[in-house]
Order: structure tokens, then C-alpha cells, then sequence
């Protein structure tokens, strides 16, 4: 982990089943506990905005997910159900009961499923991946992620290959998101690393979310959608349909940003999802 990686001093190692864990652990010890969720290709740094607006009434865990970021993973459980278990798991070594889980794309999917696993008494989505891709991208994605996972030294050609600024800074504004230099700086840091690239990899494999959708509709989880209208990545529509079917969730639109939306402009984020949790994380 680089010398001024976002909230180093708050970063801890642990070894939870089946994997080495790296998480930020912030916030008032006695304060209820927020488990936030990156999204794939991420890690818990992209939080380090949003991180101090909660954690004046929160105790966050933040985890980097298995094979991501600076968590090792024991063994290849990428898929959806896999790791909400494994985070499960990592909550009781951890002697906590989360109140609610705050996720990012994915990270969104993983926070629902895990609503399902634990008594969560709120989810948190921002720019939630729920949908699927369409037509042949819907085949094809999914069968290029599985076969380049399984690749010998495809991580390592990926990483040499897109482990630039330029390439970096490219993919970060194709998501709506340009970042600022140090944004832009970290990420490039996260596809530099081989592992990294190979836990995505793994990640985009084994991703699936047909189970959890069909059962959205009997979910009494209160759920907040956040959504930004330049998501290149995942429309907001994404986020105002799948709220239509969860039978308590709210939409919330925030205009003029995209994907990364809680790096760009994390205040907006911050006033509707503590007004959220005041509501329903409430002693």
C-alpha cells in the first residue's frame, strides 16, 4: 500500500475465511456500524471522500473486495452470493452487526444480497449495477471475462497494457467521471498491480444477478437508489426501475456528475444518505 494511500492509518489486515482482508476501520468504536462496498475495479479508497461526512456518526468498515485492492484472496469466490457470504463471515470475525451497507455499482448488488444474509435495517445504492447488459453484449462480456480470467498471464498483459495515465484517465472519463489528478493517480496505482486486475477479472466472471433481481420484489429492506444523470457507465434508469420493483426504496437523482459520483461531488451524496439512515437506523 503506497506511503499516502487514503486512510492508511485507518487500514488493518485480517485474516477472515478464505481470505486475507485489508479494510479501513473509522469512526466512533461505540457509533452504529456502516459497511461500505466498492464496485469492480475499485477498492475501498474510492470512499475517501464520502468517509468523513459519515464518520462523524458512524463507525465504518470499509473492505477492499476479494482479490481487489490490498485484500489477498484465499481462494477464487468472486461471484455475487460468494462474497456477500465471505463479507458475512468477515462481520463475525469482526464481532459487528452492521446497521446498514452503503455500496457503490456492484458494490450496490453485494449490499442487497447481504440485506438477505444479515438483519440490515437500511441499504444504500449509488449508481447501483442492476441491469444487465442487452443483446449480444449480454452473451459475449460475460463469456470474454470468463475465458480472460482463466487465461494464463492475460492480469499481467492487462495491467502492462492499460497501466498508464493515458489509458487510466481515459476509462475514468468514459464513466462520466474525469477524476482530478489524485483520483486519476490512484486508479492507475490499482491497474498497475496484477492481482488486482486478475480479482476483476474474476469478479466480471462469475457476476450474476438474475437470483437477486427476481427477489427484489419481496424485499421489506428500506432502500435508497442514488442515482447521476451523466453515468455513462450505469444509467440512471438502471436505478429508477429496479426501485420501481423493491417495495420499500426510494429514488434519488443527483445532476451533473457520473459514475464515480461520490469521489466527484461526495457532499451530494453525503445529505441524502445520512437523512436516509437518520430515518431508518434510528435507535
Amino acid at each position: 500500500m503506497p506511503a499516502d494511500w487514503p486512510y492508511r492509518d485507518h487500514a488493518r489486515r485480517l485474516r477472515s475465511r478464505p481470505h486475507d482482508w485489508c479494510l479501513i476501520d473509522t469512526g466512533p468504536p461505540e457509533a452504529p456500524v456502516l459497511l461500505l462496498l466498492h464496485g469492480a475495479g475499485g477498492s475501498g479508497h474510492s470512499f475517501r471522500n464520502l468517509i468523513p461526512l459519515l464518520a462523524q456518526d458512524y463507525r465504518l468498515i470499509v473492505p477492499d473486495l476479494p482479490g481487489q485492492g490490498f485484500t489477498r484472496a484465499g481462494s477464487r469466490r468472486f461471484g455475487l452470493d460468494a462474497m456477500a457470504e465471505d463479507l458475512t463471515t468477515l462481520c463475525r470475525t469482526l464481532g459487528i452487526t452492521p446497521a446498514a451497507a452503503v455500496g457503490h455499482s456492484a458494490g450496490a448488488a453485494i449490499a442487497l444480497r447481504l440485506a438477505e444474509l444479515m438483519p440490515l435495517k437500511a441499504v444504500v445504492g449509488i449508481n447501483a449495477a442492476l441491469g444487465s447488459f442487452e443483446g449480444a453484449a449480454g452473451v459475449m462480456f460475460p463469456l470474454m471475462a470468463r475465458v480472460l480470467a482463466v487465461t494464463p498471464f492475460i492480469p499481467a498483459v492487462v495491467s502492462r497494457l492499460w497501466g498508464n495515465a493515458q489509458t487510466v484517465n481515459r476509462l475514468l472519463a468514459s464513466t462520466g467521471s474525469p477524476l482530478d489528478a489524485t483520483g486519476q493517480a490512484q486508479y492507475l496505482t490499482l491497474v498497475r498491480d496484477q492481482s488486482h486486475v486478475d480479482g476483476t477479472l474474476g469478479m466480471m466472471a462469475q457476476w450474476k444477478l438474475d437470483a437477486l433481481m427476481s427477489r427484489l420484489p419481496a424485499l421489506h429492506t428500506p432502500v435508497l437508489l442514488i442515482a447521476s444523470d451523466k453515468d455513462n457507465a450505469v444509467p440512471a434508469k438502471v436505478s429508477a426501475e429496479a426501485a420501481r420493483h423493491i417495495p420499500h426504496a426510494t429514488f434519488r437523482m443527483i445532476e451533473g456528475y457520473g459514475h464515480l459520483v461520490h469521489e466527484e461531488a461526495a457532499a451530494l451524496v453525503a445529505t441524502p444518505t445520512l437523512d436516509f439512515l437518520a430515518r431508518t437506523c434510528a435507535p
